[in-house]
C-alpha cells in the first residue's frame, strides 16, 4: 500500500525535515505502527525523544495521522513528528481512569454507524454526533441492516430530531441504495473514518466499498447483539482513491473535552435556553423556562433533554482532571477554530 495523496500543507514541511519523509499511519497496534509514504509501507516506531516530550496521550501518533518520520532502515521506520491535525476524534478512554484515546485523525467525513435491529438508540448516537462535531469532521449517519427493520420510516425520522441538519443513509445487503449514496464521499484524497458499537456491519461496508472481501465479518449473536471482528484501528485505501479508517466497535463513548461539539449536537436546546427568564437555569423548576415549555407542548422529548443533560455532566467531568487537559488545549484550538468557521460557511 503506498500513499498515493499528500495534501500541500504536508507536502511543505519537507523542506523543514530535509532528512525526514512525508508518512502516514495506517495502523496502530500495541505500541508499534505501520506507515506508509509513496514508495512503501513499513513498520515503524517514535524515537526515544518523541517519547520523552510526548506530555499527553493525544501527543502520540493515531490512525490518520501524518507524520515526520526517518525511513532509511529497511526493518523500522522511527517516527520524529506528528504534523497538526486538521481533525481528531477523541473520546474518553473506557474504564475507570480519566484520560483521552484518539480514535482516528485528519479525517474529512466521519459516518456514525447504528444498525435498524434492536441496536438502535438514539441516545448513543448523540454521543456519536457530540464527538464528531466536536473532531471537526463533517458527521454522516449511516443506518445498516435495514432488512432487519419493520418500520424504518420511523426509526428515521427519530433520527432527524436527533441528527438535525446531518446526512441521514440507510442501506441493507439486499439494496443497492444506500451504497450509492456514500459515493460523492469517495473522492481522492479524502478521508473517511466508520465508527459505531459492535456488529452494524462497518466491515461489511468497508468490503463492499474496497471491491472485496478483506475485512472478516460475522453474524449476530442470539441477543441480537453484534460480535466484535475488527480489534485494531486500520487505513485503507479505496480504488477511487479515497481512503477509509475502518475502527474497532465501542461499547463505551465516554465525552472528553467536547463543550463545542456539545452545543453543536444540541443546538436546538440550547437556543431554547438563550429565551429562558434566568441565564443559571437548570430547566427543572424554574419559572418562565422555555425549555420545559418546549417540553410540555411535545417541541421537545424528555428523553432528549435527559441526554443532553447527562452528557454535559460527563463533558465537566473530563475537563476537570487535575490540569490534565491545560497542556493540550492549545494544541486543539486552531482545529476548533478551523472547525467553527467551516460550519458557518
Amino acid at each position: 500500500m503506498k500513499l498515493e495523496n499528500i495534501p500541500p500543507m504536508y507536502e511543505a514541511y519537507r523542506a523543514e525535515y530535509p532528512d525526514l519523509t512525508v508518512c502516514r499511519i495506517a495502523l496502530q497496534e500495541k505500541g508499534l505502527y505501520h506507515v506508509i509514504d509513496k514508495n512503501e509501507s513499513k513498520q515503524a516506531q517514535v524515537s526515544g525523544k518523541f517519547r520523552y516530550d510526548a506530555k499527553t496521550v493525544s501527543d502520540f501518533p493515531a490512525v490518520g495521522d501524518y507524520v515526520m518520520a526517518d525511513v532509511s532502515n529497511p526493518d523500522m521506520a522511527v517516527i520524529h513528528n506528528v504534523l497538526p491535525r486538521t481533525s481528531v476524534f477523541i473520546r474518553k478512554a473506557a474504564g475507570k481512569t480519566n484520560t483521552e484515546q484518539v480514535v482516528a485523525a485528519n479525517i474529512d467525513t466521519v459516518f456514525l454507524c447504528m444498525s435498524l435491529n434492536n441496536d438502535f438508540n438514539l441516545r448513543r448516537l448523540e454521543r456519536y454526533l457530540t464527538a464528531a462535531w466536536e473532531s471537526g469532521a463533517v458527521p454522516v449517519v449511516l443506518l445498516t441492516k435495514a432488512d432487519l427493520c419493520d418500520d424504518t420510516s420511523a426509526k428515521i425520522a427519530q433520527v432527524e430530531s436527533s441528527a438535525v441538519g446531518v446526512d441521514i443513509i440507510k442501506t441493507s445487503v439486499i439494496e443497492q441504495d444506500g451504497y450509492d449514496q456514500i459515493k460523492p464521499y469517495l473522492k481522492p484524497g479524502k478521508t473517511l473514518a466508520f465508527v459505531g458499537s459492535s456488529g452494524v456491519g462497518k466491515s461489511t461496508l468497508i468490503n463492499h466499498l474496497l471491491g472485496e472481501q478483506r475485512l472478516e465479518t460475522n453474524g449476530l449473536r442470539n441477543d441480537d447483539k453484534g460480535r466484535h471482528t475488527t480489534t485494531h484501528r486500520e487505513l485503507m485505501i479505496l480504488p477511487c482513491g479515497a481512503m477509509v479508517i475502518d475502527t474497532p466497535g465501542m461499547r463505551e463513548l465516554g465525552m472528553w473535552d467536547s463543550g463545542d461539539g456539545l452545543s453543536t449536537a444540541f443546538e436546538d436546546i440550547e437556543k431554547l435556553a438563550e429565551r429562558c427568564r434566568f441565564k443559571d437555569c437548570t430547566h427543572r423548576n424554574e419559572p418562565s423556562c422555555a425549555v420545559r415549555a418546549a417540553v410540555e407542548s411535545g417541541e421537545l422529548t424528555e428523553e432528549r433533554l435527559a441526554s443532553y443533560e447527562k452528557l454535559k455532566a460527563e463533558n465537566a467531568y473530563s475537563e476537570d482532571s487535575e490540569g490534565y487537559l491545560a497542556s493540550k488545549k492549545e494544541k486543539f484550538k486552531a482545529i476548533a477554530r478551523f472547525n467553527k468557521a467551516n460550519r458557518k460557511k
